[in-house]
């Protein structure tokens, strides 16, 4: 049984575009970064999945049960994090975490508490005197508390400042370890690099792809220089797949490569291979580069 699971999900305003035909299939344990840019329908999936809007057409299962139907035992084991988190008012910080924490049924105050000192969030201050970090905190405290088996998390580290939002990664890492499935909504893929099994991209409102991170590693374009014991003969690596952008020159060989190295590092361990350097950009360059050829090729 999956955590998550949609079919042909669909939902329009009007006239005007939501989400089409989004499919996703989420497993028991897994952290699955939802990414795109904004306004491309991320945060219109994570409020169907919560039965807080109605689908135009399409199915949805949460641990198997429609979330319409669900009710309070469906929803007691789901955190969730809104992408804009309004909360006002007068009250303390802490009388608004008691409150959440009535809400689910009563929660252990070692658990809210260790989540206080780990985000230094200031109990005793006003909410309406929050910024917009500390209000992201008090969120976090609210999503995370009751350790949920479902997370649903919409820009979680927007308004966290460096240092938060390693804090942030450290709860998902904890969460994972204790089995937890995650969904994170973002823009920015280095959110979700470090703890993703999987990656999903949609745009304009259709998931456009769903691909492991390990697999988008794989496909990374790397700039290779290495420097060998003789000059290398150019025909031996321009047949090797994944080279581009050859360049040889005395006893130095300088390309991108695409894939798995192995097979060109065979070549150069043969050619006597003294030192090498690669430079790797960052996965997020790669993914979006990749999918933009993607949707080129569709087009």
């Amino acid at each position: 049984m999956y955590t998550i699971e949609t079919r042909n999900l669909t939902k329009r305003y009007g006239k005007r575009r939501g989400i089409e035909d989004v499919n996703l299939s989420l497993e028991e344990g897994e952290v699955f970064g939802f990414l795109g840019p904004n306004g491309a329908g991320k945060s219109t999936t994570i409020r169907l999945l919560l039965d807080l809007i109605r689908p135009t057409r399409g199915e949805i299962k949460i641990f198997g049960v429609s979330p319409r139907l669900g009710g309070a035992d469906l929803r007691k084991k789901i955190g969730y994090l809104p992408g804009t988190l309004i909360i006002e008012g007068r009250q303390k910080v802490g009388d608004l975490l008691n409150y959440f924490s009535a809400l689910r049924g009563g929660v252990p105050q070692d658990q809210i508490n260790d989540l206080v000192e780990r985000l230094d969030l200031d109990v005793n201050t006003e909410v309406r005197t929050l910024s917009k970090g500390n209000k992201q905190k008090v969120g976090l405290v609210q999503a995370f508390m009751h350790r949920p088996r479902l997370l649903l998390l919409d820009e979680p580290t927007s308004g966290l400042d460096p240092l938060l939002q390693r804090v942030f990664l450290e709860l998902m890492n904890d969460a994972k370890a204790d089995g937890s499935t995650i969904l994170i909504s973002s823009h920015v893929l280095s959110e979700v690099q470090h703890t993703a099994d999987r990656v999903g991209v949609i745009r304009e409102g259709k998931m456009i792809a769903v691909e492991r991170i390990d697999d988008i590693r794989t496909k990374t374009v790397r700039r290779v220089r290495a420097f060998l014991e003789k000059t290398p003969n150019q025909s031996l690596y321009s047949n090797i797949a994944g080279i581009s952008d050859l360049k040889i020159s005395d006893r130095s060989l300088e390309c991108d490569y695409a894939g798995n190295i192995q097979p060109l590092m065979r070549q150069l361990l043969q050619d006597g291979l003294t030192d090498i350097f690669c430079e790797e950009p960052d996965l997020e360059s790669t993914f979006f580069h990749y999918y933009d050829q993607e949707v080129k090729g569709n087009e």
